[in-house]
C-alpha cells in the first residue's frame, strides 16, 4: 500500500471512530427546512423499495402519479412494488363521505387480486384534512382479510421529503418491525438502513458480507421483503448508510431491541473497507468469535489490493481534476471521500438535505468551508461552473442542462443513474465512467467556434476594406 493509500485509510478510520452509535447526529435537518418534494413524497421512496408490498395511495390520482417509481431501486424478485395502486378519489367522494368505504374496498380488491404480503396504505393532504381515520380503516381490514394492513400517515403539507422519510421509519417501527419472529436467528445477524439498492449497488456489497458469513437479515428499505423487515429486531448489530432517511429507526431500535449502528458509508476503497471493520466490531461486541477480524482484515487486504491495481488505469488521467459535486444527503460527503482518494480536488459541493454530522465530515476533508453551498438557482451553479471551471460536475438529473450549458461534462450520480458506484468494484466504475465523462472527444469539439461562424469569420477577414475617406475625397466634385 502507497503512503497515499496508508494516509487515506487512516483519515477514513479518523472520520468514523469520531462517531459513536449515541453520538450519530441527533438533529437530522428539519422537516420544514429542505427543499425537493412533500412528506408524501418521501415516505413513498422509503417504503416503496420493500418489493412484495402493495403501496396504496388513498388519495386523489395525481398524488400518486406524481410519485410512481421515483426511485431507481432495483429487486431481485418480487415487481409487485412497481405496481401503481390508489383510491383515485374524487370531488363526489369527498362530498359524499364515501372516501373510507372506497378504501376498504381497493384493500379488498388488492388482497385477492394481487395477494401481497402486505397493503402500505398512504394517506395524503386531502384525506388527512377531510378526516378520514386511516388507521381504523386499516385495523378492520387486517381483521378482516387476514393481510398486514399498515397506515403510513404522510400528508403531503405536514413538511418537506426529510420529514417524511422519517414518518416512514416510525410507521416500520410502529407496526412492522417485530411482528415476525425469526426461524433461524444467529450472532452474524446484521440490519442495513437507509440503503435503496439503487442500480443494484446491494448487490456489489452483498457478496463481500456473504464470504465473512454476516447475513443481512434486513436491507431496509433496498431489495426488502416485508418478513425481512418485521423480523429485523432480531439481527444483532446494523449499519445506517443515509442518517437522512432513517436515523429515528435506528436509534429506536438501539433503544429497544438493544441492536448497536454506526453511520458509515460504501463509497470508496478505504470507507468501504472501514465500513466492514465496523461491521465485525460490533459483531463481536455482541458475541460473535473474534476469529471473524481476522477474516474481514484477511478479505480486505485482498479486496484493497484488487481495486487499487484496476484504479491504476485512471488514476494518473484523472489525478488533479477539478470536481463540482452537487448533490445531497449522504452523498455530499461520502462520494467526496471517494473521489479525494483517485487524486481528484474538489471545487465545491452542495449540502442541501445534509444532516449536522454530514457537514461536519464534509469539513474535515475539505478543510474549507467556502467549498460547501446550500440549493441555488440554476443561474447561481451556472455562474460557479463558469467562475471556477471544474473537469466534471457530479449531480442528478435535475441539473445536467446546466452543466451542459456552461459546457462541462456531467455524470449522474443520483438516483436515476444507471452504474452502482458502491463497493470495491463500484468505486472502480466511477473512476471510469468520469474518466469516460472527461476524456470524451465531443468536449473539445463543442468548445470550438461553431463551423459556420468560423465560415462567416473567415469570409468577413477575406472581404476588402474599403477606405471612407478616400472614397469621400473621390466623389466630392461629383456632387
Amino acid at each position: 500500500m502507497s503512503s497515499i493509500e496508508t494516509q487515506m485509510r487512516d483519515a477514513s478510520a479518523k472520520i468514523f471512530r469520531t462517531t459513536e452509535a449515541k453520538e450519530t447526529c441527533h438533529n437530522a435537518s428539519q422537516g420544514s427546512a429542505a427543499s425537493g418534494g412533500c412528506a408524501f413524497d418521501g415516505a413513498k421512496i422509503v417504503l416503496q423499495p420493500i418489493t412484495d408490498v402493495a403501496h396504496l395511495v388513498h388519495a386523489p390520482l395525481a398524488c400518486e402519479g406524481n410519485s410512481w417509481d421515483n426511485r431507481g431501486a432495483a429487486s431481485s424478485g418480487p415487481v409487485l412494488w412497481r405496481t401503481s395502486f390508489t383510491t383515485d378519489l374524487t370531488e363526489l367522494d369527498i362530498v359524499t363521505g364515501d372516501s373510507e368505504r372506497k378504501l376498504l374496498k381497493a384493500i379488498r380488491e388488492i388482497k385477492e387480486g394481487y395477494a401481497p404480503a402486505a397493503i402500505f396504505v398512504y394517506g395524503t393532504c386531502v384525506t388527512e384534512l377531510i378526516g378520514d381515520d386511516i388507521d381504523a380503516v386499516c385495523r378492520q381490514a387486517a381483521q378482516k382479510f387476514a393481510i398486514p394492513v399498515v397506515p403510513v400517515k404522510s400528508p403531503g403539507s405536514g413538511g418537506s421529503k426529510n420529514l417524511g422519510n422519517r414518518l416512514a421509519g416510525e410507521a416500520l417501527l410502529e407496526h412492522v418491525i417485530g411482528t415476525v419472529e425469526a426461524d433461524d436467528p444467529g450472532p452474524y445477524d446484521i440490519n442495513i438502513l437507509g440503503e435503496f439498492n439503487l442500480s443494484g449497488e446491494f448487490w456489489l456489497m452483498k457478496p463481500l458480507l456473504d464470504r465473512l458469513g454476516i447475513r443481512v437479515r434486513a436491507c431496509i428499505p433496498g431489495d426488502a421483503r416485508y418478513a425481512q423487515v418485521a423480523s429485523a429486531h432480531r439481527s444483532r448489530a446494523a449499519m445506517m448508510v443515509c442518517s437522512t432517511a432513517l436515523i429515528n429507526l435506528a436509534r429506536k431500535m438501539e433503544e429497544r431491541w438493544n441492536i448497536p449502528f454506526f453511520e458509515g458509508s460504501f463509497y470508496g476503497i478505504s470507507s468501504t473497507s472501514e465500513a466492514l471493520r465496523r461491521i465485525a466490531q460490533l459483531l463481536v461486541r455482541k458475541g460473535a468469535g473474534s476469529a471473524l477480524l481476522h477474516h474481514v482484515e484477511a478479505l480486505l487486504a485482498e479486496e484493497e489490493e484488487r481495486a487499487w491495481k484496476k484504479l491504476e488505469a485512471y488514476r494518473h488521467r484523472l489525478e488533479g481534476k477539478r470536481v463540482q459535486l452537487n448533490t445531497g444527503g449522504v452523498k455530499s460527503w461520502s462520494i467526496v471521500h471517494a473521489l479525494i482518494e483517485i487524486g481528484m480536488e474538489i471545487v465545491g459541493t452542495s449540502i442541501r438535505k445534509s444532516t449536522t454530522r454530514d457537514k461536519e465530515r464534509i469539513k474535515q476533508m475539505l478543510k474549507d468551508e467556502n467549498h460547501l453551498h446550500q440549493s441555488m438557482a440554476a443561474s447561481e451553479l451556472y455562474a460557479m461552473l463558469r467562475e471556477h471551471k471544474p473537469d466534471i460536475m457530479l449531480s442528478g438529473g435535475r441539473t445536467q442542462f446546466v452543466a451542459l450549458e456552461a459546457k462541462i461534462p456531467w455524470l449522474d450520480v443520483n438516483q436515476e443513474r444507471q452504474h452502482a458506484y458502491a463497493g470495491y468494484a463500484g468505486m472502480v466504475e466511477l473512476a471510469r465512467q468520469i474518466d469516460l465523462a472527461i476524456h470524451n472527444p465531443v468536449w473539445a469539439q463543442l468548445r470550438e467556434p461553431a463551423p459556420w461562424k468560423q465560415f462567416v469569420t473567415t469570409a468577413r477577414s477575406a472581404e476588402p476594406r474599403i477606405n471612407m475617406r478616400s472614397a469621400d475625397e473621390a466623389t466630392a466634385g461629383f456632387y
